[in-house]
């Protein structure tokens, strides 16, 4: 069994191995960290992007209240950890091995990470535009 629904059409997305030495680092939101893009979108005609975030240096102040827009994004904690805090109150300290589903447009901050921090960041659908915004009521 091949695993797919009989009668379902295959997505047009195409096959895309991506090797370390080959993926180019692209701009990002963020001084510091360097993106490394792993030709996903270009895959998926922009259904879904992905790159990871490795550290340039540790953060030296929080990213400010923003939100993403998108449908959601998924990161993955690849090495080091990073501190989020979430429009709900919540606020959490996420390490290697760790991950989470942002809902697009919810609004989030990025307080802390360490010195070594790498994260795997995928959108749906790839393109993610990032806006600053107020803090929730009651958080600053």
């Amino acid at each position: 069994m091949d695993g797919s629904v009989a009668g379902a059409a295959r997505p047009a997305f195409k096959l895309k191995i991506t090797k370390k030495a080959d993926s180019p680092l692209v701009a990002g939101r963020r001084r510091f960290f360097k993106y490394r893009d792993l030709g996903v979108a270009d895959a998926t005609d922009g259904a879904v992007r992905a790159q990871v975030m490795e550290a340039v240096t540790g953060m030296t102040e929080p990213t400010g209240w923003h939100v993403h827009h998108c449908q959601a994004q998924f990161i993955y904690v690849l090495k080091g950890w990073v501190t989020l805090e979430f429009e709900d109150g919540s606020q959490h300290r996420m390490e290697a091995g760790d991950s989470g589903l942002i809902p697009g447009e919810m609004k989030h901050n990025e307080i802390a990470t360490s010195d070594d921090v790498e994260i795997l960041e995928l959108s749906v659908p790839g393109p993610m535009g990032t806006t600053p915004c107020e803090p929730p009521p009651g958080m600053g």
